[in-house]
């Protein structure tokens, strides 16, 4: 595959997010491992699988992964590729199918290009697993009159929890922050507001993807999400539907 054109770029961000959903399947219905080392052995080969094919396709490009030793060279490349081979790995573990494979290209520190894909659910055609797109956005889906806020099952934001009770909103728990963000691109939420603590891989692909369908991506405060910092740290992340954001923002601020 040759070119580095965005179209390019996303086919490539696609095929690779899908086939490393496949790998994953492949892993959990060989019944040769169960919970965390089910989750260890997926992020593994995953891992290795799209290591490979980015350095092979894009030899020239940055490279950040969850599961990688982080290589400081990517700090003076323009494009780098940040990946995350399984988002949500105890989900993956646990067998249930809110977890996702983030393949996202950040073009000068800004999220440009991005493939999520979610292979524990099923297309409408029957074939098992989903991939979303930032060059295939689909037309969101009209908004709940309650609106929606996806939070973790197991560690729901503070923030987030006010916020849903100044605007009468309603918590929906889910796993992997690929799951959730997607949920409000495929309108199952209207809200995704997160203040515990993520990485870059944590959303560099789906805020591409959310983005691409019109959706607003930013920091909790309002301010920009960059990419490819030396510290890969995200404090906090809000993906939201464009008519809740002066709203979710305003809340925000009260909270100080």
């Amino acid at each position: 595959m040759i070119g580095d054109k965005s179209s390019i770029d996303a086919d490539l961000a696609a095929q690779l997010a899908a086939e490393a959903g496949r790998i994953l399947l492949d892993v959990r219905a060989s019944g040769q491992f169960h919970g965390k080392a089910l989750g260890q052995e997926g992020d593994r080969l995953a891992n290795a699988f799209l290591c490979e094919a980015l350095r092979h396709e894009r030899p020239d490009d940055g490279l950040l992964s969850e599961e990688e030793s982080d290589n400081p060279a990517r700090l003076e490349k323009r494009r780098v590729w940040i990946i995350d081979p399984v988002d949500g790995t105890r989900e993956y573990g646990e067998e249930r199918s809110d977890w996702a494979v983030h393949v996202g290209l950040a073009v000068g520190g800004q999220a440009m290009v991005g493939a999520v894909a979610l292979p524990g659910l099923t297309a409408e055609d029957g074939s098992r697993g989903i991939v979303l797109r930032s060059d295939q956005p689909m037309m969101l889906q009209p908004a709940a009159a309650v609106p929606r806020l996806v939070v973790s099952r197991t560690r729901p934001a503070q923030e987030a929890v006010a916020v849903a009770k100044a605007i009468g909103g309603e918590l929906v728990p889910m796993g992997s922050a690929g799951a959730k963000a997607m949920a409000v691109v495929r309108g199952e939420a209207e809200i995704y507001l997160h203040s515990g603590g993520q990485y870059e891989w944590d959303n560099c692909a789906p805020v591409a993807v959310a983005q691409a369908h019109g959706l607003h991506c930013s920091r909790i405060d309002g301010s920009p999400l960059v990419y490819n910092n030396a510290d890969t740290y995200l404090p906090d992340l809000l993906i939201c539907r464009p008519e809740w954001v002066e709203r979710v923002l305003e809340e925000v601020r009260k909270l100080g």
